[in-house]
């Protein structure tokens, strides 16, 4: 079997795949559905409803789960690492889109305007994650049932 034969067939990075996919596409559908304006780039971006980070790395573990079993070493540490993925989503992240916006904020108290804009939407509150992780499982278990 060749490398992009292997790829199509390697069902644990369909699932994560289509858990980003899946994700995006909801983002955007969300900005249109709350604020009725369509906006293609929140199919790339980062932040927003559904954490697409959370249903990445959730349908990947799901999928592990099933294919090397979830008492396995593999699962374990693809949970440890999904865990991780969706702390820092809503932490380190989310924390750092909050920073960004306060000093937005003062460079155009200060300026007038915002020479340099720094992105305010880099994570996710905790339904965020949480809806993000709910879905990627959704996927994940669906690839195998």
């Amino acid at each position: 079997m060749n490398f992009w034969e292997e790829i199509t067939k390697n069902k644990v990075l369909l699932a994560a795949i289509l858990g980003w996919v899946i994700a995006q596409a909801l983002k955007v559908i969300y900005i249109l559905l709350t604020e009725k304006k369509f906006d293609i780039s929140r199919f790339v971006g980062s932040g927003g409803m559904p954490s697409s980070h959370s249903a990445f790395v959730s349908a990947m573990t799901t999928a592990v789960g099933f294919v090397e079993g979830f008492g396995s070493t593999l699962f374990a540490i693809a949970f440890v690492l999904s865990f991780i993925v969706m702390y820092d989503a809503a932490g380190v992240r989310k924390a750092a889109g909050e920073q960004a916006k306060v000093i937005n904020d003062l460079q155009e108290m200060l300026h007038g305007e915002v020479p340099v804009y720094l992105k305010e939407l880099l994570g996710h509150t905790l339904l965020e994650v949480i809806v993000g992780c709910l879905l990627g499982i959704a996927i994940g278990l669906l690839m195998f049932l």
